[in-house]
């Protein structure tokens, strides 16, 4: 059994961001049909820049610590910055997660990504979002 770093652990324990931003100017809903995880990710953007980052997961603690570094990773990015984030940005802040979790920080990812693609449908703008929608391809996906 793979261990958990500690920082995986505190981002469980305590995590940040958690909750909803009622006026939303992004809002990312994604889940994984294969472990049951569920994240909803809120963005407040201002002039391009996403000054508010709050989230809720249903999931297990891995699906947990990778929403709390996400929203920490993106609050004070550009939206651009914000679309170079990868679920790899994501394990790498973490300090690594165990190869049966990695599935929980790629839906971190396309939850940010799902939310950025709200924000440009709601403004009427074509969004430079690629949204992935496919887990068969994960790497480490059991």
């Amino acid at each position: 059994m793979e261990e958990y770093s500690q920082k995986v652990m505190d981002h469980f324990m305590n995590p940040h961001n958690v909750g909803e931003i009622p006026d939303a100017d992004g809002v990312g809903t994604v889940g994984n049909p294969t472990c049951g995880d569920i994240m909803r990710l809120y963005l407040k953007i201002n002039e391009g820049v996403i000054e508010e980052a709050k989230f809720k997961t249903f999931g297990c603690g891995a699906a947990i610590a990778t929403s709390s570094m996400v929203t920490d990773i993106v609050k004070g990015k550009t939206i651009e910055e914000a679309l170079k984030v990868s679920n790899k940005t994501v394990i790498e802040a973490l300090d690594g997660l165990p190869k049966v979790k990695v599935h929980c920080s790629v839906l971190a990812e396309e939850a940010l990504h799902s939310a950025i693609d709200d924000y440009y449908k709601k403004k009427g703008l074509p969004s430079p979002v690629v949204l992935k929608h496919s887990h068969e391809d994960e790497e480490g996906a059991e």
